[in-house]
């Protein structure tokens, strides 16, 4: 897996991502603020966190109204990361209010969903806490957002597994069930990867047993995902590997189990649910107008 700061996140790719999402918003305008709203109407807008949760993506929220409106100001008062809970004021934007709410749909969008996959992060690491193991996410993210996305694992303390096809060998089932009607055995097509991978390059390799675990220690790969394996099975397959190779549990993982699939002695447990299925953290904007103004 690539290793990264917990904070990282290019400003070229924010600017690339919000930019797509304003086009598809307010490409045509915004018609009702453009026919009601007097054009030089100053205010400011609170974003109010309306759910307890964990905040991301606060600095993306900024940057879509910057994009709008580089006039208005935009004071982040909560960093990402950062627990909140209802009635905290996350950020106050201040300036033309017709811009403030042209730019309002796309920043909360953003700022709801990342906040939402940071706390569901948080729920699954908080089962796990005081044992030595981690929760990492998965590929399953939404196209064109995975960047933002895997952001907010990090946000909720969760770890990152690969960000593309080229980021490590990962041999899953459909691997496996082609090159095995070619005639090959497990061993000889994680032999193979080894051999093959580019430099530096982990391989992984999906097993559905502690015998195909074994093997694939044996093949000289460097990490072993039990997938969808029974607690006692994970447990046997662990007792025999352990200490020769990384250890990834992944498959039907959920708050209820995930406690119990760590107590198996995995090194990692990858949840498609992180980014998969969400739920949206709910984040709105209270504005007001100037007095006077």
């Amino acid at each position: 897996m690539r290793k990264q700061t917990k904070t990282y996140l290019p400003l070229a790719d924010i600017d690339r991502i919000v930019d797509i999402a304003l086009a598809e918003d307010t490409a045509h305008g915004d018609v009702t603020s453009d026919i009601l709203m007097p054009p030089d109407l100053k205010g400011k807008a609170s974003v109010l966190v309306k759910a307890p949760g964990v905040l991301a993506g606060i600095e993306v929220a900024k940057r879509v109204f910057l994009k709008v409106d580089p006039t208005l100001k935009f004071e982040v008062l909560i960093q990402d990361g950062t627990k909140v809970k209802p009635g905290d004021v996350a950020a106050v934007v201040s300036g033309n209010l017709k811009s403030i709410l042209k730019a309002e749909r796309v920043a909360l969008n953003f700022l709801q969903r990342l906040s939402g996959i940071a706390t569901q992060t948080a729920l699954y690491v908080e089962q796990v806490r005081g044992l030595d193991v981690y929760i990492a996410d998965t590929r399953k993210t939404t196209p064109g957002l995975r960047m933002l996305e895997k952001y907010a694992v990090r946000m909720g303390g969760g770890r990152n597994h690969r960000f593309h096809l080229g980021d490590g060998v990962l041999i899953k089932d459909n691997h496996i069930a082609v090159l095995r009607a070619t005639g090959m055995s497990l061993k000889e097509i994680i032999a193979k990867a080894r051999r093959e991978a580019p430099g530096g390059l982990k391989v992984e390799a999906e097993v559905t047993s502690a015998k195909e675990a074994l093997d694939a220690v044996e093949a000289g790969a460097d990490i072993i995902m039990l997938d969808n394996m029974s607690l006692e099975e994970m447990r046997r397959a662990v007792s025999m590997i352990k200490g020769k190779a990384k250890i990834e549990a992944s498959g039907g993982v959920t708050l209820d189990n995930v406690r119990a699939v760590a107590e198996t002695g995995v090194d990692f447990i990858s949840v498609g649910a992180l980014t998969h299925s969400p739920k949206a953290l709910d984040i709105s904007l209270e504005v007001e107008v100037q007095p006077g103004k």
